[in-house]
């Protein structure tokens, strides 16, 4: 997460924890010519889409006040979703036992994505069990975490 993504959860998490939602994650990212603030919200219930335009309009108001973010951007707020990228320690340490897709940089093993159970993780490796076989990768190295939902 960068210093501003960090600095707009902060910002924007007691307000949408006040409404009644988790900030699951902020991404701030270009998109071809275009800025997006992409804010994921999240609630043991599910989102729907009234539960994202209520997020939305509260926080436009106050990223308009802070103005954090000085170029234009597109403010999106939607749902976590069922398959979730894991993106700090706390989604790690959440779904500890659960199933999940890592995907690598460069092949470990010949390999540039795995399957299996995330048994544990530090600041180095994530520990994930394929087919009940321990295999540690390193952090570095990993692309993208999510997590994978069987239908």
């Amino acid at each position: 997460m960068t210093k501003l993504e960090e600095n707009i959860q902060t910002l924007l998490k007691p307000e949408i924890e006040s409404l009644g939602y988790e900030l699951y994650d902020v991404i701030y990212v270009k998109e071809a010519k275009d800025y997006y603030l992409k804010i994921f919200i999240d609630k043991e219930s599910g989102i729907s889409i009234e539960d994202c335009e209520k997020v939305s309009n509260v926080i436009s108001d106050i990223l308009d006040k802070e103005d954090p973010i000085k170029e234009q951007y597109f403010l999106e707020v939607s749902s976590a979703g069922l398959e979730r990228v894991l993106r700090s320690d706390k989604h790690l340490k959440d779904n500890i036992g659960k199933e999940i897709e890592i995907k690598l940089f460069k092949n470990y093993e010949n390999q540039k994505v795995y399957e299996g159970i995330l048994k544990d993780f530090d600041n180095a490796t994530i520990t994930i069990d394929v087919e009940n076989n321990l295999i540690n990768l390193d952090r570095k190295n990993i692309a993208i975490i999510k997590t994978i939902y069987r239908w």
